[in-house]
């Protein structure tokens, strides 16, 4: 067997061309003959970017640059003193609302509620009065009956005026408006059966102060308390202190206050007049928010402990004399009917309610002494104070002819025209009408002053705010206007 070289191919030389490699075909496609290549795949693409994403890194890339960053701080500086002014304005807008609802609404509501009660318990004393004269009823007496239920009549109809429609109030409104007529029908049947001599007369009149002192009486003090306590809402909406404008206002500052740092520290210039120029608003701002505030709050402060504190005790203290009027009255009236055991004795219902009353009498005229904060408001107090002791003694010697069977001896020291009970009981409501018509006036006083000094703030903040904010903005675009 012979050996056969492998040939290789012969080297170039001078004058043989070196031929580039031909790339390799690809295969046809397999398939029958006249079908169609599949089409090629499309090449991947990017999924487009989020709005937001691309804004954000347009702002990282301004950050970057001090005419960016100069854009950033202007416009969170503006944005941080509207904030400011916005919270303020809001705010203080709030309390000033407040403020004026506690002097020319809650309170005087108030103050109606406790004229409804004073002016029911009034008629039911005047009531008993004219029952206890008979025939001989004085027209003083009538037209203080009438004038007391047309007082209550108006009373209610303003405070339904000012109630809201859902409100625990209009229930309790609708219900007296309801039971007054009806006190008022049974009222007249007593006159009408007494004036003829008929005994049954005492009995509708003890029904009338019945349907009084346990229906309308507790109707009329659950309303005077709901709008006691609408008064103290309005008070605790309108004396705390505004802790978010005073903390965005300080805040504001010291924003401000860095970036004049950072400005001069920068370009070693001392003043920007844009940026000083927010400053100096938002300065006023924040002291005029912290000045005016505490003159309010101090005053609606002394108007409710000089004003309603007395005036709801002196409310209270009226209140008490009528209820102990009404029911020395009916100790005659009821003549021993009803009786009331305590312990092991048994006493006159009517005589020991009204020593319960006369208590309660003499604890709130104390108290209105010590809330009497000058010379106006005690004097009227101690006078009343006089008068009920003189009432007391009084009472207790027509309490020693009734129960020795001098019943006529008794009727006149009660009704009597000189040296009676009721010369006592009249002094005593006069001298405590005084005493509130002062108050009242105090608080007005105190609770106007407080109102007062919230008034223009809201929309002059604002003002001052939108300044403030123009300030910053001009400040920085001041010093952007130096890389242009």
């Amino acid at each position: 067997m012979t050996y056969t070289p492998k040939s290789s191919p012969p080297p170039p030389g001078p004058g043989l061309p070196i031929l580039p490699a031909v790339p390799a075909q690809p295969a046809p496609p397999s398939g029958p003959p006249g079908t169609a290549p599949a089409p090629a795949a499309p090449p991947a693409t990017t999924p487009r970017r989020t709005a937001f994403a691309e804004g954000l890194d347009q702002l990282r890339s301004a950050a970057t640059t001090e005419p960016g960053r100069l854009r950033i701080i202007g416009a969170l500086l503006a944005l941080l003193v509207v904030a400011f002014g916005a919270v303020t304005a809001w705010q203080m807008t709030d309390r000033a609302a407040a403020a004026d609802d506690v002097l020319t609404r809650s309170q005087p509501l108030s103050s109606d509620a406790a004229d409804i009660y004073r002016s029911l318990a009034d008629a039911n004393t005047a009531a008993s009065s004219g029952f206890l004269a008979g025939g001989q009823e004085s027209a003083t007496t009538r037209d203080r009956y009438e004038r007391d239920i047309r007082t209550a009549a108006e009373k209610l109809v303003n405070a339904a005026a000012n109630a809201e429609p859902d409100s625990p109030s209009t229930a309790t409104i609708a219900k007296l408006n309801k039971l007054l007529p009806e006190y008022k029908g049974l009222v007249e049947r007593a006159r009408t059966y007494n004036r003829q001599g008929f005994p049954v007369g005492g009995a509708y009149l003890r029904y009338a102060n019945e349907k009084m002192q346990h229906q309308m009486l507790p109707a009329a003090e659950d309303l005077y308390t709901k709008e006691n306590q609408r008064l103290s809402a309005d008070y605790a909406d309108a004396t705390p202190y505004p802790w978010a404008a005073i903390a965005l206002g300080v805040a504001a500052l010291a924003a401000l206050a860095w970036a004049q740092h950072r400005n001069y520290r920068r370009t070693n210039r001392v003043l920007n007049h844009g940026l000083v120029a927010a400053t100096a608003t938002a300065t006023v701002v924040l002291l005029w928010l912290v000045v005016g505030h505490t003159l309010a709050r101090a005053g609606l402060n002394d108007s409710y402990d000089h004003g309603v504190r007395s005036l709801n005790v002196l409310h209270d203290a009226r209140i008490a004399s009528l209820k102990a009027r009404g029911n020395e009255n009916l100790t005659l009236v009821a003549r021993g009917a009803e009786t009331k055991k305590v312990g092991d004795r048994t006493y006159d219902a009517y005589d020991y309610d009204f020593g319960r009353d006369i208590k309660a009498l003499a604890v709130k005229l104390a108290a209105a002494e010590k809330l009497a904060d000058d010379s106006s408001g005690e004097r009227p107090v101690t006078a009343a104070v006089g008068n009920m002791t003189e009432w007391k003694k009084r009472h207790t010697a027509a309490r020693e002819q009734d129960e020795n069977g001098n019943y006529q001896q008794a009727l006149d020291r009660v009704i009597g025209a000189k040296g009676a009970t009721g010369e006592c009981f009249d002094s005593v409501d006069e001298n405590l009408r005084t005493a509130l018509a002062h108050e009242e006036t105090e608080f007005k006083r105190a609770a106007g002053d407080g109102r007062d000094a919230l008034t223009g703030m809201a929309a002059g903040v604002a003002a001052l705010a939108v300044l403030g904010a123009a300030g910053a903005v001009v400040g920085i675009g001041r010093r952007l206007s130096e890389y242009r």
